[in-house]
């Protein structure tokens, strides 16, 4: 497999490593078992279980497992055609996939935050609509003028 397919399956391979991972530690969905997790994570006497039920709080943590789960099922190795490319690509999809969590996390902040203010989204929405009617649609008819 050449590094050009390579990386195409490392960003494409982290997007459901990522949703996974979001939807478990974070999504209301499952939130009764979230709660539940917390609580064990924080109250049970034993160290291992404590650290085990963390795993589910945690979507760094539980990214790592979802990959590694990922790569074992799909023997994606990146850069080495060994068990050093599982290695690799095990934590090159555990790096991408929460860089595109920190991306939607940034995302859905700003959007909850631009909820609360329908004037500001309102104002947000007419400035987007004028910069694509301004750039986009002349560029569009540009390139529809060359054909």
């Amino acid at each position: 497999m050449g590094i050009i397919l390579q990386i195409r399956w490392l960003i494409l391979l982290a997007l459901p490593i990522a949703s996974v991972s979001w939807t478990i530690t974070h999504e209301e969905i499952l939130k009764e078992a979230k709660t539940f997790c917390v609580k064990c994570s924080k109250e049970n006497k034993y160290l291992l279980v404590r650290k085990f039920f963390y795993l589910f709080t945690c979507e760094y943590c539980f990214s790592h497992y979802v990959s590694l789960l990922a790569v074992v099922t799909t023997g994606f190795k990146l850069l080495l055609q060994d068990w050093r490319g599982y290695l690799v690509a095990g934590f090159a999809l555990v790096w991408v996939a929460n860089f595109y969590m920190g991306i939607f996390q940034i995302i859905r902040f700003s959007i909850k935050r631009l909820v609360g203010s329908p004037s500001l989204v309102h104002f947000k929405s007419r400035k987007i609509v004028s910069l694509f009617i301004c750039f986009i649609v002349p560029a569009v008819g540009r390139s529809g003028a060359q054909a």
